[in-house]
C-alpha cells in the first residue's frame, strides 16, 4: 500500500521522531529507557509498527522498542504490556526484510526475558512465521539471528 499524498508531511515527521527516538535509545551507555517508557512512547512505537504502507516508519519503530526490550526486566514487561508482541509476530511476514529481522530481534529480547515471556511469545503464534524463515534464501546473519530467537524460546523450562 502506497500512503496517501497529503499524509507524506505527517508520515514524514513520524519518521524522524521516531528515529530520532531509537537513536537516543541506541545508546552504548546508559541509554534513557525508563526515561522514554515514562514520557508515553511506546503506544506510539506499537501503532507506528501497524503501518505497512511505511517500511521504514515500522523499522524504526521495532528498532527502538527492541532497544526497550533489551533492558531489565520491567522495560521488556513494558513493551509486552504495550501491546508489541502480536504486532512483531506479525512482521515476520512483513516482505521488507530489514522489518523482519528486527521483529525476529525483538521476540528474540522478549522470549529471553525468563519462561513467562517465552510461553506468551510462543502464545501468541511465533513458532510457524519463524520456522518459515528458516530456508535457503534467508541470508546467513539473519539466519543467525532468527536461530538465537528460537533458542530462546527453547530457555528457561520450568521443571
Amino acid at each position: 500500500p502506497i500512503p496517501c499524498v497529503p499524509c507524506l508531511p505527517r508520515l514524514h515527521k513520524q519518521l524522524q521522531a521516531t528515529q530520532s527516538a531509537r537513536k537516543i535509545l541506541s545508546r552504548e551507555r546508559n541509554p534513557p529507557i525508563d526515561v522514554m517508557i515514562n514520557l508515553g512512547i511506546l503506544p506510539r512505537l506499537v501503532e507506528f509498527l501497524g503501518h505497512a504502507d511505511a517500511p521504514a516508519l515500522q523499522f524504526e519503530a521495532a528498532w527502538a522498542l527492541t532497544n526497550i526490550a533489551s533492558g531489565t526486566p520491567d522495560q521488556t514487561k513494558a513493551v509486552v504490556n504495550s501491546g508489541a508482541v502480536p504486532h512483531f509476530v506479525k512482521l515476520l511476514r512483513s516482505p521488507d526484510q530489514n522489518v523482519c529481522e528486527q521483529a525476529v530481534w525483538a521476540l528474540g529480547n522478549i522470549a529471553g526475558d525468563g519462561p513467562i515471556m517465552r510461553d506468551f511469545v510462543i502464545n501468541n503464534g511465533v513458532i510457524q512465521p519463524l520456522l518459515a524463515l528458516v530456508n535457503p534464501e534467508t541470508p546467513a546473519p539473519f539466519l543467525r539471528n532468527v536461530t538465537w530467537t528460537i533458542s530462546n524460546l527453547c530457555r528457561n523450562k520450568n521443571p
